[in-house]
């Protein structure tokens, strides 16, 4: 009988990886194998007593005066690989925020929250690949966890620009790291559109496998832009308008989605591009948001309003900010100079209907500038139908995401996405670097696993 591991198991959706399908209120679609196609998972190999590279994405909003974690949900997203690897050895690698900034830190604060999640004791290790690291490692036995430093403290990791993977790997970090390990395990999809050593590097050195939180992510997004059950409703937003044009150009060339709602600064920009006037200060914020890429960003708007104007639902009312009060603002009352914090009453009732009836939702980047109260009804109201929809809920990173586990809903929704720039991107169709190092390890080591002692 083949291995059978269950992904997740939801009110809403659950995943039987053994018989191929996934199962949603009564819905049967394919989603794929027990592995994504040309990586090595879990499954493939036998890690007991090995000792083993974990690369992780456990980046996390901090609390300014004191560095607590405000949201540990990434550290509870890697629990279920950690839980597979109990009988190996492992040293976790990971980063925090980037140098320059104020929540750049060592990782002391996640290495003493994940301790607690999983209920045993894990080494801090204040070094990335120095020889305390390098005895921490040698040192450990069957069973034992450390947690290395913040792997950007080193300069090979961060202040050097890598133009492709290969470039990656001929490091220090690498070279050393690598010689006292017996396999490297990714679950940093949230970091999976970087490039760096620890997160590339190990493509032809060591045996590269995806952990359970990756394969989850990939296989989820894929049914986003490959089979999603039907009708598709995608619901675009944020201030990255760049990002969301994208993604909806490839979910249209893909020829899956039904209707494509924006909203945020997303919308505001489609507004604009669609005949209204929405003031000259908040054209320009747009403009700021975007930077550069704004003529690229705009030629995107046109030709989404010009050629697919039938799959948009645009806002139909907004709320704008007067002296720090919410007002109501019709479209017919542009343009404005106040600023466009929120989608209105009459937009929310308009899209009900579209996710009641999906069969499928994908929604990514808030509907207002929620931080604000008086303006978060907006994003929170999606959130609401989301959570109550029957549909298959994908949520996809960022801001959302953080959203989704605040509001303790995350069990009502199908897969909420780690990933935030890493999620869009796959979304947008463009190739990631950590996934096209997994398929460069698959390619040298897939054959060879019996000769490493790793064979399944």
């Amino acid at each position: 009988m083949p291995h059978s591991r269950l992904l997740c198991h939801r009110r809403k959706a659950f995943w039987v990886q053994l018989t191929l399908f996934s199962i949603h209120n009564g819905q049967r679609w394919v989603v794929g194998g027990s592995v994504v196609e040309g990586v090595l998972s879990l499954d493939d190999v036998r890690l007991e007593g090995r000792t083993v590279l974990y690369r992780v994405d456990v980046n996390s909003p901090l609390e300014p005066a004191t560095g607590i974690l405000l949201d540990d949900s990434r550290l509870h997203a890697i629990v279920p690989t950690l839980q597979s690897l109990s009988r190996s050895k492992i040293a976790i690698l990971s980063h925090q925020s980037r140098p320059g900034r104020a929540d750049f830190t060592d990782m002391t604060r996640h290495c003493e929250r994940l301790s607690k999640i999983l209920g045993q004791p894990i080494r801090f290790v204040p070094d990335v690949c120095g020889d305390e690291a390098i005895e921490a490692i040698e040192g450990m036995a069957d069973g034992d966890v450390i947690f290395l430093d913040n792997v950007r403290k080193h300069e090979e990791e961060y202040g050097v620009k890598y133009d492709a993977n290969e470039d990656t790997e001929s490091t220090g970090v690498v070279a050393r790291l690598a010689s006292v390990a017996d396999i490297y395990v990714t679950d940093a999809f949230a970091a999976a559109h970087r490039r760096s050593p620890t997160l590339t590097g190990f493509a032809n050195t060591l045996p590269c496998v995806a952990g359970s939180l990756m394969e989850e992510e990939i296989e989820s997004l894929r049914i986003a832009i490959r089979d999603p059950p039907k009708p598709y409703l995608a619901i675009l937003g944020g201030a990255k308008c760049d990002d969301s044009l994208k993604v909806a150009l490839n979910l249209i060339g893909r020829g899956h989605v039904d209707r494509i709602a924006f909203v945020g600064v997303s919308g505001n920009l489609m507004l604009w591009a669609d005949g209204n006037d929405i003031g000259e200060r908040n054209k320009q914020f747009i403009r700021n948001m975007i930077g550069k890429d704004f003529d690229e960003t705009w030629g995107m708007a046109e030709k989404l309003v010009s050629d697919y104007a039938e799959l948009l639902f645009l806002p139909r009312d907004l709320a704008v900010e007067i002296e720090g009060e919410r007002h109501p603002f019709s479209l017919g009352d542009l343009p404005t100079e106040h600023p466009i914090y929120d989608i209105g009453i009459q937009t929310l009732m308009n899209l009900r209907p579209l996710v009641e009836e999906a069969g499928c939702i994908l929604w990514n980047g808030p509907a207002s500038y929620f931080e604000l109260p008086g303006f978060a009804f907006g994003t929170i109201e999606i959130l609401n139908m989301c959570a109550e929809a029957s549909a298959m809920t994908i949520i996809g990173g960022g801001h959302t995401s953080a959203l989704v586990n605040q509001r303790g809903v995350a069990h009502e929704i199908t897969h909420n996405s780690t990933g935030g720039g890493a999620t869009m991107c796959f979304l947008s169709g463009d190739s990631l670097p950590v996934i096209g190092a997994l398929k460069t390890s698959y390619r040298k080591f897939s054959d060879r696993l019996d000769e490493f002692g790793l064979g399944a």
